[in-house]
């Protein structure tokens, strides 16, 4: 995969989190595989900027959740960088990137089955579990199903019940930017939808978005 990405801007929408005009987040001539030898990342490049919503397009195989997972430090980059608000945080576990504000959501076993839809939530903060009701009441104002249905487990949802706590937990560390894999994968017309209307609300509550998707016109 060479740097190929799709990306549309909402000027109203400035992120707190990075000096306005510069990139928020920067990778630069990634190189990353699963296999030693094997490159799946070739010379990547990708730029975020504060409100802004990336989409990076492209069949299956083409290496768009091998370039999240880089980012996100579950790939090793065997060369190049990448720098989130000026700071180099190349080959950073997850759990650092998470305290520096970057979430993921991957596509799939992406949340706790037996745990509640609170207990996912909380298992979001576990790194800060004393901001819970501050971030759980901007949750609920996001998405106010979950404040209703809290108690419920979150393997008795349907897929896109499922998808919208996957978010929910990735926001509540308070992310300057979100990584989302193919977050309408599998699910119904009307569920992909509610998708892509979940993210763009996201979105225009401060957070940038690099969302991998196969259906460009989407």
């Amino acid at each position: 995969m060479s740097s190929t990405a799709v990306q549309g801007s909402d000027p109203s929408t400035v992120h707190r989190g990075a000096p306005a005009g510069e990139p928020l987040l920067a990778a630069t001539d990634l190189v990353a595989g699963y296999v030693p030898g094997v490159n799946i990342l070739n010379d990547c490049n990708l730029v975020v900027h504060p409100g802004e919503l990336v989409g990076i397009i492209g069949p299956n195989g083409a290496g768009k959740s091998t370039l999240l997972k880089a980012l996100f430090g579950l790939v090793a980059i065997r060369s190049g960088s990448v720098v989130l608000k000026g700071e180099e945080i190349t080959n950073h576990r997850a759990d650092s990137l998470v305290r520096r504000g970057v979430g993921f959501v991957p596509q799939t076993n992406n949340v706790f089955p037996s745990l509640s839809i609170q207990e996912n939530l909380e298992m979001g903060l576990f790194q800060a579990p004393k901001r819970f009701t501050e971030r759980f009441d901007f949750i609920v104002d996001l998405f106010p199903v979950l404040g209703e249905r809290r108690k419920q487990r979150a393997g008795s949802l349907s897929g896109g019940e499922r998808q919208m706590v996957a978010m929910a937990r990735a926001l509540m560390m308070d992310p300057s930017v979100l990584l989302l894999d193919e977050p309408s994968a599998g699910l119904s017309p009307v569920r992909q939808d509610e998708t892509f209307i979940r993210t763009r609300k996201i979105n225009k509550a401060g957070v940038s978005v690099v969302i991998v998707e196969q259906n460009a016109r989407r």
